[in-house]
């Protein structure tokens, strides 16, 4: 059974372009590893995210959505870091994670570059 906690909804990616384009631009910019981040503190009741691999990185959409289906899965599994502790007040982002690597980074390389950036996003 899937734990509640770990889904990855509708509602929790950006889809609109205007939400896209107040995101990048209001957004600051952070760099980590293999990913770059564009954060910016969001309007509504949960913290969204979009997955970007560019096509000047990777011509085959093979690879491209491996890499988009990696980035989802480490953002589903560490999105709690976004809820901080508990005398925190929950605040919600928006957050555009784009792949800027030429190689294909493993999965774990991938996670722990989620996870700073969302670290990066509370802090």
């Amino acid at each position: 059974m899937i734990n509640a906690g770990h889904t990855f909804p509708k509602t929790e990616r950006i889809c609109a372009r205007k939400d896209i384009s107040a995101l990048l631009s209001g957004g600051r910019w952070h760099r980590c590893g293999v990913l770059k981040a564009c954060i910016a503190p969001g309007g509504g009741d949960v913290s969204r995210v979009m997955v970007s691999v560019p096509k000047r990185l990777f011509k085959r959409a093979v690879k491209r959505n491996l890499l988009k289906r990696r980035i989802r899965e480490a953002y589903r599994l560490q999105k709690d870091i976004l809820q901080g502790s508990d005398t925190m007040e929950n605040r919600c982002f928006d957050i555009l994670l784009q792949y800027n690597s030429a190689d294909i980074a493993s999965f774990d390389a991938i996670k722990d570059d989620v996870a700073e950036i969302l670290r990066r996003a509370v802090g």
